[in-house]
Order: structure tokens, then sequence, then C-alpha cells
């Protein structure tokens, strides 16, 4: 690692003297100026001269006293320059530059005498800023009514918004003009298809937006601990948001004591959507890794079962007699099997022998555990115990089985959003997979939060899961964490949390659906905080030829799903269909079988917010490459050149493409797969249907390997 400290100017400053300062990014496209009006913090943005950021104010409400957000004066100022490079543990590049301008100030607020600090940090993609409170004896132990941080946009952008809910982020993306946001807010919330979010004009980050003059403009926040999840509240007729931080159950916003410090607020921009993409401003606003030893954290390849119940041809539970059921008392030895149970040792051991079959490093299994009779709706407190497996599941000899095929088990722990509960079984439950070998779990979060009156965002809770990433460290367990918040980079701390959901995934299409761009858009959003679990590699999209029950439709084609182990980054790669569905396409899976989920670098070829994007990444060490395309809706073209392989070097290219006829609707299993000898200097133009998408593998080749083939 390298770092460069360059000399640090310091400004002493009282009263009004000096009360407006200017920074630059490093390569002087993007402008922050901070400045004092008439009492207040403002800061204001701008990128090659275009504004990004109008005029906007910054501070706080704190409880049982006089705001923080007016009367300031500059006590201290300061400027400071940073470059460094520092190596991932995981990634989409195994080494990443961390390179800002800073600005810090420390405001004085004479009437109080208090004092609020604010630090900036301006990269060559973006700002990000926080706030800091100092050991003072004016604010010491307090309460946050409201973070009073404003985003003054410059016009009536175009915005991929989800509803500023407390308690889901499982939402498909709207598009509309800022202005738009309250109507169509009101038409969900009065269809029920809403959980009725804080406010009519309260969105969700990472929030995703378009200038008509052509920037590109993302909004987020970096590394969120010990504080709530910033929603954005907006006044639709000046098109400014304003932080709406989550309350707890009694409707306050946060518990600090000084000193201590806010995530921090994030402004991504460039005239480029690739850069939104290759930014990594998220990252580089956390912590470096506090795990020292990080050997044993390793992406992997999982299948599971899993699709089968949600898809509803198998159940978790594995009986259907009991009307409730007591941890401890309830005799399942004695009761009816409902003879759908999905976690039974034949079929797991079938998942296993598949897993071994075609190289996957894992095997999932839900519903293994007692208590899936009555785990939802019914506010219990003690729902499951994370160690008790039911009759038909053979926990020692599946344990053995899967070992002596060369497959890792993955725990799952559901925990009903019980999380007294979780917390009360967290030793013990961790102890028990490191004893049973299980390396990784996926936990969830389904269902409203127990205290009750909590919800799924709020300090307390956002606590509780940096709590089960830092106790699971504690195990050398890596963590892929379901309905929890959405992240931030803080995998950059805690390299361990491998994977999120955090959104909505691939179970949704199992549910009715997800719209056929919902992919082009997540990259955006969802994957600027971090990696997803999103459960890829549905090659049935008939949902009633896996349940006749169930009349969803995956609204994707077959090579769409392939392209998602690119586009959708993950060091977490799940292949979600069901074997069989596998086995009728191998040679498609051929491709989900060649993907590495370890990453060397990557490159973002082309890129349009919920319409299409093409990128490329470097297998980690190798000379092979692999693409994806993923399309929205309309039918296009895609045009890319090949210019990021090695000068002089000859590779073959596999190329898994839509055929002339696909479609995500009426055709979605129509495909082409060809070879052909490729080079840096070669192009491409490649048509992906509606809904639809290419995936290509390209692996360095001999001479001989390539002889009697033609070029691209």
């Amino acid at each position: 690692m390298k770092k460069l400290f360059l000399s640090s100017i310091l400004f002493l400053a009282f009263g009004l003297f000096i009360q407006a300062q200017t920074i630059n990014s490093p390569d002087g496209n993007i402008s922050l100026t901070f400045e004092i009006t008439e009492g207040k913090a403002i800061y204001h943005l701008s990128y090659k001269e275009k504004p990004v950021i109008k005029p906007s104010s910054l501070g706080f409400e704190i409880k049982d006293q006089e705001p923080l957000q007016d009367g300031f004066e500059i006590r201290e100022s300061s400027t400071d320059n940073f470059d460094e490079i520092w190596e991932t543990v995981w990634g989409e590049e195994s080494k990443i530059r961390n390179q800002y301008n800073e600005l810090f100030v420390s405001l004085h607020q004479p009437s109080t005498e208090r004092i609020l600090d604010i630090r900036f940090r301006l990269f060559d993609t973006g700002l990000g800023f926080r706030y800091e409170f100092p050991l003072q004896e004016k604010l010491a132990h307090f309460v946050i009514k409201e973070e009073l941080t404003q985003f003054a946009m410059a016009g009536d952008h175009t915005a991929f918004w989800i509803p500023g809910d407390y308690d889901t982020q499982e939402y498909d993306y709207t598009e509309s003009k800022l202005s738009e946001i309250k109507g169509l807010m009101e038409k969900a919330v009065t269809g029920n298809l809403s959980q009725q979010p804080f406010s009519l004009t309260g969105v969700q980050t990472s929030l995703m937006m378009k200038t008509d003059d052509g920037l590109y403009i993302n909004l987020h926040e970096a590394a969120l601990v010990d504080y709530a999840t910033m929603h954005l509240n907006l006044d639709d007729e000046n098109f400014t948001f304003q932080s709406w931080l989550n309350p707890d159950a009694i409707g306050d916003k946060g518990y600090l004591q000084a000193p201590s410090t806010s995530p921090w607020r994030t402004v991504i921009v460039s005239d480029d959507a690739r850069d939104i993409l290759a930014s990594r401003i998220t990252y580089n606003l956390n912590e470096p890794s506090k795990i020292e030893d990080t050997s044993w954290i390793k992406p992997m390849k999982y299948i599971g079962v899993w699709w089968e119940m949600i898809t509803g041809k198998s159940s978790w539970a594995y009986t259907d007699e009991l009307p409730s059921v007591k941890l401890g008392e309830t005799d399942y030895s004695k009761v009816k099997p409902n003879g759908i149970h999905g976690a039974n040792t034949e079929n797991v051991k079938r998942y296993i022998d598949f897993a071994a079959e075609h190289g996957f490093q894992g095997v999932l299994v839900e519903g293994w555990n007692i208590g899936w009779e009555d785990w939802f709706g019914n506010s219990k407190d003690y729902v499951f115990d994370f160690v008790t497996p039911y009759p038909d599941f053979d926990l020692e000899g599946i344990r053995d089985y899967a070992k002596s095929k060369g497959v890792e088990m993955v725990m799952h722990h559901e925990t009903s959003s019980s999380v007294r509960n979780y917390e009360r079984h967290l030793d013990k439950a961790y102890q028990f997979m490191k004893d049973n070998g299980y390396n990784s779990v996926k936990s969830g979060y389904v269902g409203d939060i127990l205290p009750r009156g909590e919800n799924h965002y709020s300090q307390w809770i956002v606590n509780h899961y940096q709590h089960a990433i830092e106790k699971a460290a504690d195990y050398q367990i890596m963590v892929n964490a379901h309905e929890a918040v959405r992240p931030t980079g803080v995998s950059r701390t805690w390299p361990n949390l491998i994977a999120n959901e955090s959104a909505r995934g691939t179970e949704f299409q199992a549910f009715g659906g997800s719209k056929p761009n919902h992919v082009t858009v997540l990259p955006f959003t969802r994957l600027i905080g971090g990696p997803m679990d999103y459960t890829p590699g549905v090659f049935e999209m008939d949902i009633s030829k896996v349940n006749p029950d169930n009349n969803s439709w995956v609204n994707s084609t077959l090579t769409n799903q392939l392209a998602l182990y690119i586009t959708m980054y993950s060091p977490l790669q799940m292949a979600a269909d069901l074997p069989e569905n596998y086995e009728r396409f191998m040679d498609a899976f051929q491709f989900i079988k060649d993907v590495p989920v370890a990453w060397e670098e990557s490159r973002y070829l082309e890129a349009e917010p919920g319409y299409y994007l093409t990128i490329a990444r470097k297998e980690k060490g190798t000379n092979n490459w692999f693409v994806g395309n993923v399309n929205g809706v309309p039918e296009r073209t895609s045009e890319i050149s090949f210019d990021f392989l090695d000068s002089g070097k000859t590779y073959i290219a596999t190329i898994y493409a839509d055929d002339k006829n696909a479609h995500y609707r009426n055709n979605p299993q129509a495909y082409t797969i060809r070879k052909a000898i490729v080079t840096q200097k070669s192009k491409l133009k490649q048509k992906s249907a509606s809904g639809g998408g290419y995936a290509i593998s390209i692996m360095e080749a001999t001479k001989e390997q390539t002889k009697g083939m033609k070029k691209l």
C-alpha cells in the first residue's frame, strides 16, 4: 500500500474573517464551495462548471436543545490531499485508488457555545462529506431530532427511485421526473403497492438521476455505523432533497455521545454513466479492514434448496399439522410430515451431488431447522434456535456426505426479525456452525422487527446488523445478510460481509415478476454500496412448469440470466434454478460453470441506467475475461471493442446470445452459442432482445487451439 500525504494548510479564522472556501477534485473537473451565509452552513457543487448541487444548507435539530443549523461562524479550517492504493480482499478489481482533496471546517455557534465540524472529501468522481462532533462541554450526550442536510438539485431531473419505506427496499424502480414523484407515490399507496412510506415525497438512496443536459448524479451514504439510515424527502417545487433519518420506536432519530461522527453523505457525478459504475467513493470513505487475517474469506459459487420453496414446489415447514410451535416442547417425531418439505436428506444429497459434479463450492439449505410452521406474522420472540434440525434432515450425515464430495454447506439463519432472539443465540449458533464445518451463513430478517415498534433501518437495528457481522468475524464466518440495511461500503472494513440482498432480488420473479429493466437499474443504485446476492441463473421462465399453482413469469431471457453473473457483481454467486432445469440447457449452463467470482479488474463498456449496460471483467490470476450485457425493454444492438485484451495475444470467445426471435415474454429460451477468435483489435455488434442480453467467455488460446476457427 502506498500513501501520500501532502502538506496541510491551516487557516484560523474567528468571527467573519474567512467565511467561504473552495476546493477542486484532483482532476479539476469538480468544484466544491463551502460558505457561511447569514449564519447558515452552505455548500454547493459543480461539475465542469455545470451546477450539480445548488447552495444547500447543513445542520441538525437536536432534541430539547436549540437547533444546530444557524448562527455559525468558522472557527478554523484546513485543507489536505491524500492518495493511496489499497488491496481488496475481494472486489471488482484487486486494487483501488483512493485519491481526494479534503476541506475541514470547524463551526462555532456562539449563542450555545457548541461546535460542529464538517469534513469534505472531493474525488474525481464526486463528493463525500460528514459531520463530526468533537468532545465538548456543551454537546456531550444528545438526541438527534432530525438531520437537516440538503441536496438542492439544479432542475427537474429524471430519477430512478423507490419509496422511502422504513421496512423494505424490495421495490421495482420507477423512472420519472422529480416533479412526478409525489403523484406516482400517491397512486402506489392508493393501489396498495406500497407499505406506506413515511411521506409521499420520500425516496431511498442510492438515488440515481440524469439531468436534461446529460449529467448523471447519484446520492447515497457511506460508512453507516451507529446511526440511522438516511432517506431523502423531496420538496418537489424547488427540487430540493433533505435528509430524513429513520426513526426508532418512539420517533427519535439517533442517540450520540461526543466524540462521534455521522456517516458520509455522497454525491457521485459524471457526464458518462460508466463513471458512476466505476466510482469507488463508497468503499474509499470506509475504514480499512479490521480483520488482520482474511485468508478464510473466500468468494464462492453455490446452489441451494431454495428456488423450489420460493416457487411453492416445496415447503420450508416439515408439517402442516401444528398450529403453533414452542421450541423445546414440540415432539416432531409424533407428527405427520407434509410430504413437500424441501430440506430432507435425500433431496439435499441430490443438490450436493449436482454441486460436486459441476464444480460449485457450496450448497445452501433453507428450512432445515425446526420452527417454520408459525415463523411469520405472529410476533413470536423465541422463534428459532438455529441448531435443532427437523427429523428428516440428517445434519451429521449430510455434513459428512458433503465433505466427502468436496462441497461446503452454507448455513441459513432466518430470524423472522426477532432480533433479540437472534442475539441471545448468536454465539451458540456460530459455534454450532464451526463445529459442523459451516463457514458462511445466509441470514434473513423477514417481517416486523422485534422489539415491537422498531423498524429495519433505525439506529438500533443498524447496530444489530453490525454486531452480527463483527461477532461472525470472531468465529471466522462469512455473512450474506438478506432484508438487512442497504450496504454502504462497510464490507471494506468488515470483508466477511461477503454479500447482501437488501433490494428486490430474483425471488420476486416467482412472486409475480419484476420489470424487465430492473437489472439495468440495480448496478446504478443498490450496488453502489456493495455486492448483492441477487441469486441469478433461472433458466425456466414459466414458473407454472415448476409449480402448477404459480403463474408467475421470469421477465428475462436465458442469456440475460447468464450476463447477470458479470453485471450484478458479487463474490458470492448462486445458480438459483433447479438442477433439472440446468440439465435441459447444459450448453448454456457451461457459462455459469466457467464464470469466476474473483476479479483482477473491470471495464465498463456501455451504460445507460434503466436501459442497458455492458461490463467486462478479468479473472483474478489468469488472462481470461468475461463480458456481460443486460438490456431493458427496447431491443438494441450493442457495439463493443475488445481493446481491453492484451496486445499480441489471441483468445477464443464463446458468445452466448439471444436468438433473432428471442423476447423475455414470448421466447425467452431462444439463444445461440458461437465461438470465434478475438484479439485486442476485434469489435462486436450484437443484438440484445427485449429483456435480453449476452454473455461472453474469453479464454487465452494457443495457435493450435484456434486452428480452423474464424475471427470475429
